[in-house]
């Protein structure tokens, strides 16, 4: 059942913080708090205002980021849990598994060269103890990396994880590697819990597709990934989380695998039919979206960009995020003033 919301008022578009990080965040004076309304939008597939990727809050762990992450700037050559070396790549803003040098060729070997690690017995309290989270905001925990596809690549390099993932001499040792994977996540994730019990939710890393097509068919996806992610988003349901897949590419057609896992959003690239997406998927998903590109000095043009993309996202039982790709809708003052505004008095006369 949706809730009564508040009436709107001009004061609350009075600044009353900021959300420090990459991209500062000025705080209104909201009727709930961010957290309370990313809940919303996740739980209930409702929302008071339409909010932003960057209303979230995140909460790190050292021992992932170190074990089983992509490293940062700071830990270029890092050596991760199964051997694979990582260097950063200054140009992508990011780091890779250095190429030619893979652990396996062949899924089939993979018990011979890598462990899966006990995560039970690192220590998660003291890892987590020292990292509080802001209660102002609904804190995820990221899965960078993930446990499937680009795990394999870390392991076996994109070349041989792919023709793995179709070889059928290999399919069932791939099965087995998601399984153990699989595992682990399920592990990690009730480690969080325990020792950071303000989660809300969980991110999951899994790019599926280059920039005009998925990397695999529906049915690969169906018979290797969709037993495993809806495993282990299950768990996170278990545990009282939403969990979230952030995943790059043009991976249109593989959506109602995400759905069929019960994930509860995505995170995409801009290189997908986001309004088409919305059309089909948007009850199910909550899906991180973007305004069409307008000046952001021409503050007119702000505002119509905002009205638009509430007109066309808001609609009910369909709730929308600002993706992290959103381009100038992020620097722009009155873009995001006028999202809120608009999109408060949009859910209010809603019916």
């Amino acid at each position: 059942m949706a809730r009564i919301k508040k009436d709107f008022s001009p004061e609350e578009l009075r600044v009353v913080g900021q959300k420090p990080g990459r991209m500062p965040l000025d705080l209104y004076n909201t009727p709930i708090s961010y957290r309370e309304n990313i809940n919303m939008t996740y739980f209930d597939k409702d929302q008071y205002w339409v909010p932003s990727f960057s209303e979230l809050g995140s909460v790190q762990s050292t021992l992932y980021a170190t074990k089983l992450s992509r490293p940062g700037a700071d830990n270029d050559g890092m050596v991760d849990v199964f051997g694979a070396k990582w260097k950063w790549v200054p140009s992508a803003g990011g780091a890779i598994t250095e190429g030619g040098s893979p652990i396996f060729t062949d899924a089939n070997e993979w018990k011979d060269k890598i462990t899966i690690p006990d995560v039970d017995t690192w220590d998660w309290e003291a890892d987590l103890a020292d990292k509080p989270a802001d209660a102002r905001f609904s804190n995820q925990f990221t899965f960078l990396n993930g446990f499937w596809f680009e795990r394999l690549i870390t392991l076996m390099d994109f070349e041989n994880a792919a023709m793995a993932l179709v070889d059928e001499d290999q399919q069932d040792a791939v099965i087995e590697i998601f399984e153990a994977m699989t595992d682990m996540g399920i592990k990690i994730v009730d480690n969080i819990c325990k020792y950071a019990p303000y989660i809300d939710g969980f991110s999951i890393h899994d790019d599926w597709g280059a920039q005009r097509s998925p990397f695999f068919s529906d049915e690969i996806a169906r018979k290797l990934f969709l037993p495993f992610m809806k495993e282990l988003v299950g768990h996170i349901h278990s545990k009282g989380r939403y969990a979230t897949i952030h995943s790059c590419g043009h991976i249109e057609d593989r959506l109602p695998i995400f759905v069929e896992a019960g994930l509860d959003g995505w995170q995409p690239q801009n290189a997908n039919d986001i309004h088409k997406m919305y059309d089909l998927y948007g009850d199910k998903l909550v899906i991180e979206a973007w305004p069409e590109a307008f000046d952001p000095a021409d503050e007119k043009a702000a505002k119509q960009a905002a009205r638009d993309f509430v007109d066309y996202f808001c609609k009910p039982g369909k709730p929308i995020m600002l993706g992290y790709n959103a381009g100038a809708a992020l620097s722009s003052k009155v873009f995001k003033e006028e999202l809120y505004e608009y999109s408060r008095k949009h859910y209010l006369n809603m019916k």
